[in-house]
């Protein structure tokens, strides 16, 4: 036999791969956190300080906060908080997000994945 997980074990990672999948695809910023974590807090009020709505996801208020950072790991290649994702991709932690912001780069991903939304929303609804 090989090293393969069980299958209750990969299935469970599949919904949680899916659940994370949905939630960065619902929303221009995702910020993967625990409540007591400074460079989360960093990051969250990077983004406050910038008045851009994102979505936090507390890891140690979830259930299945420990399978969601396995999963973020799998997904990134970093197991630390904070996650965070623009425009649905993982832009790394808090310093690297501090680092985009500081070099100009952070406020036009997120007006990228706000226009593309804008544009989407006001698509005209076609009558049958």
């Amino acid at each position: 036999m090989g090293n393969s997980p069980p299958t209750s074990m990969r299935l469970s990672n599949d919904a949680t791969l899916n659940q994370i999948q949905e939630t960065i695809s619902d929303n221009c910023v995702v910020i993967f956190s625990k409540t007591t974590c400074s460079y989360c807090k960093m990051a969250k009020k990077l983004f406050q300080d910038m008045h851009v709505n994102y979505t936090a996801v507390e890891l140690d208020m979830q259930r299945n906060g420990s399978q969601l950072q396995e999963v973020l790991q799998q997904m990134t290649g970093g197991r630390t908080v904070p996650r965070v994702f623009v425009n649905g991709s993982c832009i790394g932690g808090a310093t690297d997000t501090q680092r985009l912001h500081q070099e100009g780069r952070l406020l036009p991903l997120v007006h990228q994945c706000q226009m593309r939304r804008t544009e989407n929303s006001e698509q005209p609804c076609s009558l049958p």
